[in-house]
């Protein structure tokens, strides 16, 4: 039987140190021990080597390397001839390339590491594809012929004839100022000397670079330098325009600013490509999606082009139904709590801040008085400059209000929103100052520790991390100190689309099990409402006058922050992300008529436990939700039946109470099939067996025991009704009945194949 697998051998030069090691994975390696060299290393070599034609996947290099530096891979074959693009040998590997399309937005989706960048720069012309080929790289007649058939192969010809101009904005704008040489360093000369378009004063304006324009670059906040950059790139006429993580550092008004502005790019023959994390964002700015998926750092794999919705629901799944291809152990799902409304406060364990104001130079804040419990979760939405961050710091004492007013006092963890590491040694060494004994809290570890990944990186130099390996070690440091409050801002900044739905989850459910408070500040609004029970919505002036108003609801708050931005957000029917409607489109009009700006459709999930999972409201048996009765036993249907599955539906469930109506509708529609079924069967065979329906009548359904009890009744007395018609009076009598049952809402019962 042939090899239908194709092994890639990756050594992670920053990890490997033959010098501090025996070279074990040498050792150990039966390859090796037979005589051929598979893998080549000594105490005096910079890295080891490995020859993946030799390799026979055994696994044993990547346990024995005592620094982890080893990973080996096994790949379908089919992958082995797309490879795109190579950096050296066992390094990472990228395969296939997206395919942009002119006068559309192409989407890039996928975790940190897993080559967008590199199909970027790919794109761009900035890098020439070695197909895989690192030691002899193919030329451009080979490159194009690789490509021969596909829309790369015009897109890779304009390139090579230099008759395709891209313009990119790259992903660290902190580097900008760096990078920029010359006398001029004010914002309005910059942007003005690379303009080529009349569209300067539009894009200044919509992205509100006016009151900055006589500003030096060297000294602009991140959300100003985001800006600056995206100004750069649309005042240029291009033909290819690339767009790396657009949102970072912006608000939510400021990210649908920018995504217009983008949009309003496109022209019939002009290519713009976007990498993003913020998947609403994504959603709202793209026309198709490619979806990257693999393991970071060591190979990725490019998805070929599908709708939005589809594309960004691929990557949720993790799994890829056109290729029969599962990339992710588990599905990413929002199934969050809408009802805000229905939070249940510990009174017991209640706290409160009193009206407070700060003054800060020109800048004004004032506090509206609130109150906040154990085991919740406040978010703080608004733009950048209404002063989130000084509230956050007036609350962990950090600043004190004007007046005698005063904040109660109480133990506070805070993880800031600019990360500046300068603790001198490793990760480990860093979580053993300062919080040893959260660290080696089994509980800990498996909350916190574990599903944020740090053991990729637990024994690198802090200096040395990158800005999402920061994050996410700086969020481990603010859950480990024991508080009373734990103050976040901005937990989402660096990290990827993955790694931000794995940080939510964590920070819940380390929120519950504490049972402490969280304020956080978030401005990916997917994240802001996995996190919220309830919301602080700041308002007015951004830097100059702003006010925080009292915690509301979860929807009560977002209607009220989206309806400030003008913008609707629904939900998709599948994963239950949240989704922004296009301007003036017919359901945006609808919502604003309405007054929902955040509309919450019937059927989406409203509960969840105190571990912070979140559960969909399950099927009821009866009434306007009609489901197979014999689902209810788990009972798998026969050949002329759908597909036998085990069902937990009908199971006892906590039910939320926002659908009164609903429950009397199908309480109702409930016992008025129960009563036929009874009247029916008594009129044709006068009494029951023994106990079918002793119980009759019920009184009204309302708790989830009582429900179980009606659908065991209903059960049996189908059961009866549709076998005793068979051996009594025949098959015509039975197809009768059966006929009644499925106008009934039954459903095709499977005894009528007996």
């Amino acid at each position: 039987m042939s090899d239908k697998l194709t092994r890639i051998a990756i050594v992670n030069a920053d990890k490997c140190k033959p010098k501090k090691c025996r070279q074990e994975c040498k050792k150990s390696c039966p390859v090796v021990r037979s005589g051929k060299l598979c893998i080549e290393v000594t105490p005096e070599s910079k890295i080891a080597f490995i020859s993946e034609r030799l390799c026979i996947g055994c696994g044993i290099c990547p346990k024995k390397c005592p620094f982890g530096a080893i990973h080996i891979i096994n790949l379908p074959t089919n992958l082995e001839t797309q490879v795109t693009h190579r950096y050296s040998a066992n390094s990472f590997k990228l395969h296939r390339l997206p395919m942009p399309r002119p006068g559309q937005v192409l989407g890039l989706v996928g975790t940190n590491g897993i080559g967008k960048s590199t199909a970027l720069k790919i794109l761009s012309g900035k890098l020439k594809p070695n197909l895989g080929r690192y030691d002899n790289p193919p030329d451009w007649e080979e490159i194009l012929k690789y490509f021969r058939g596909s829309e790369l192969q015009n897109y890779f010809t304009k390139v090579l004839e230099d008759d395709l101009k891209a313009v990119v904005k790259p992903q660290y704008v902190d580097q900008i100022p760096r990078a920029v040489k010359g006398p001029t360093k004010e914002v309005e000369p910059l942007i003005k000397a690379r303009s080529q378009m009349n569209n300067m004063e539009y894009i200044m304006k919509e992205l509100e670079l006016n009151q900055v324009k006589d500003r030096e670059i060297g000294l602009l906040s991140g959300g100003e330098l985001q800006r600056f950059a995206i100004a750069l790139v649309c005042v240029q006429q291009a033909d290819v325009y690339m767009f790396d993580e657009p949102s970072s550092y912006l608000d939510v008004k400021q990210r649908l600013s920018a995504a217009r502005i983008i949009r309003g790019l496109l022209r019939p023959d002009d290519y713009v490509i976007v990498v993003e994390h913020d998947l609403s964002v994504l959603d709202y700015l793209s026309d198709f999606i490619c979806v990257l998926y693999g393991r970071p750092a060591v190979y990725g794999v490019v998805t070929l082009p599908s709708s939005v919705r589809e594309g960004i629901n691929i990557f949720l799944d993790g799994h890829i139904p056109t290729e029969n291809l599962r990339f992710r152990e588990e599905s990413l799902t929002f199934r969050i709590a809408e009802a805000g409304d229905d939070f249940i406060a510990d009174k017991a364990r209640q706290f409160s801040y009193p009206k407070m104001e700060k003054t800060l130079g020109g800048f004004h804040l004032s506090v509206e008085p609130g109150r906040f419990t154990d085991s919740e979760i406040i978010v703080m939405m608004g733009e950048n400059g209404t002063g989130k961050t000084t509230f956050c710091k007036m609350l962990a004492g950090a600043e004190k209000p004007d007046g005698n007013q005063s904040v109660p006092a109480m133990n506070v963890s805070m993880k800031p929103q600019k990360i500046t590491p300068k603790f001198q040694g490793t990760v480990r060494q860093l979580f053993f100052k300062r919080i040893k004994a959260a660290f080696l809290s089994p509980q800990f570890q498996t909350d916190v520790y574990k599903p944020l990944k740090l053991d990729d990186f637990i024994d690198q130099e802090v200096q040395n991390l990158s800005g999402g390996e920061l994050q996410r070690v700086a969020i481990v440091l603010a859950l480990g100190i024991p508080a009373d409050i734990y103050l976040i801002d901005e937990p989402s900044a660096y990290l990827d689309s993955e790694q931000r739905i794995v940080a939510a989850r964590v920070i819940k459910r380390f929120i519950m099990h504490t049972k402490k408070t969280a304020f956080i500040v978030e401005h990916d609004f997917i994240m802001a409402t996995y996190l919220a029970d309830r919301v602080i919505v700041f308002d007015g002036k951004p830097s100059v006058d702003a006010k925080a108003n009292t915690p509301e609801s979860l929807l009560t708050g977002c209607n009220s922050f989206l309806k400030n931005l003008d913008v609707t957000f629904r939900r998709d029917p599948n994963s239950y992300r949240p989704r922004i409607n296009k301007h003036q489109s017919q359901l945006d009009q609808e919502q604003k008529l309405n007054g929902n700006y955040k509309r919450v459709e019937k059927g989406i999930p409203r509960d969840h436990d105190r571990d912070g999972h979140h559960r969909r409201r399950r099927k009821r048996p009866f009434g306007k939700n009609r489901v197979d009765v014999l689902a209810f036993s788990g009972v798998s249907k026969g050949a002329g039946g759908r597909q036998g599955r085990r069902s937990v539906t009908g199971l006892p469930d906590e039910e939320s109470s926002a659908d009164e109506d609903d429950d009397e509708d199908d309480n109702r529609a409930c016992w008025e099939q129960l009563y036929f079924v009874r009247f029916s069967s008594r009129l044709l065979f006068g009494s029951f067996p023994s106990g079918v329906f002793s119980s009759f009548p019920y009184p009204a359904v309302e708790s989830a025991s009582g429900t179980l009890h009606c659908q065991s009744e209903y059960l049996l007395g189908l059961i009866y009704l549709t076998l005793a018609p068979r051996y009594i009076v025949g098959g015509a009598f039975a197809t009768c009945f059966d006929t009644l049952l499925r106008h009934w809402g039954c459903g095709m019962m499977p005894f009528t194949n007996l």
